[in-house]
């Protein structure tokens, strides 16, 4: 880089935002188990591990998750001050209904499915209780920003929750995807704070 390159750099330009929210790190006393529950969960694999640390990848970033085994670690209480979850974006409908399966068939099932309006979200708790959100955008980024400032959302900031059995069966049936993405209204005499899992 030449010193005026360099010097252009450095000159004020106001706010600059990153380019994108590289990794999370995990620390725990369950490495092993939080190892094979990112791999699983994110179908990641492991680039580098050497019972200490270990970063995850599932695409062509060096790493997205990393775990670092700190040995007695006391638990997190119940709704501590921190970071409440991470979500991952599924590129379709499909993608994110065949996770579900496939995970559920390894044991692994969400504890809260919600269709927020612009997302199709579903909940999982890691081995250390740390929440992830698998989800998929029901929407162009236009028309969520349009949602978001509609009485729709000011009248439900929370969400519908959805049973994935039954979403996968409508999805299977053919059902078209503007329709199984659509939130729902919420059940007769039900709050949205009453869609609230934790």
């Amino acid at each position: 880089m030449s010193p005026e390159d360099r010097r252009a750099k450095l000159a004020p330009r106001g706010r600059i935002a990153p380019m994108k929210l590289a990794h999370v790190v995990r620390r725990t006393s369950r490495f092993e188990e939080m190892v094979a529950w990112y791999e699983t969960v994110l179908a990641a694999r492991t680039v580098h591990s050497d019972g200490m640390l270990a970063f995850l990848t599932y695409d062509d970033e060096h790493h997205r998750i990393a775990i670092a085994r700190i040995p007695g670690l006391e638990e997190a209480p119940a709704m501590h001050a921190g970071t409440d979850h991470i979500a991952f974006t599924h590129a379709d409908l499909g993608d994110l209904l065949n996770t579900w399966a496939r995970l559920k068939g390894e044991g692994i099932e969400p504890y809260w499915c919600l269709n927020h309006g612009p997302t199709t979200s579903m909940y999982y708790k890691d081995p250390d209780g740390s929440k992830v959100e698998l989800q998929i955008d029901n929407f162009d980024t236009a028309e969520t920003n349009r949602w978001m400032g509609s009485g729709e959302f000011a009248a439900n900031p929370i969400g519908v929750i959805f049973e994935p059995e039954e979403l996968l069966a409508r999805y299977r049936a053919g059902e078209p995807l503007s329709s199984l993405v659509r939130r729902p209204p919420l059940p007769e005499g039900v709050t949205p704070f009453e869609m609230l899992r934790f």
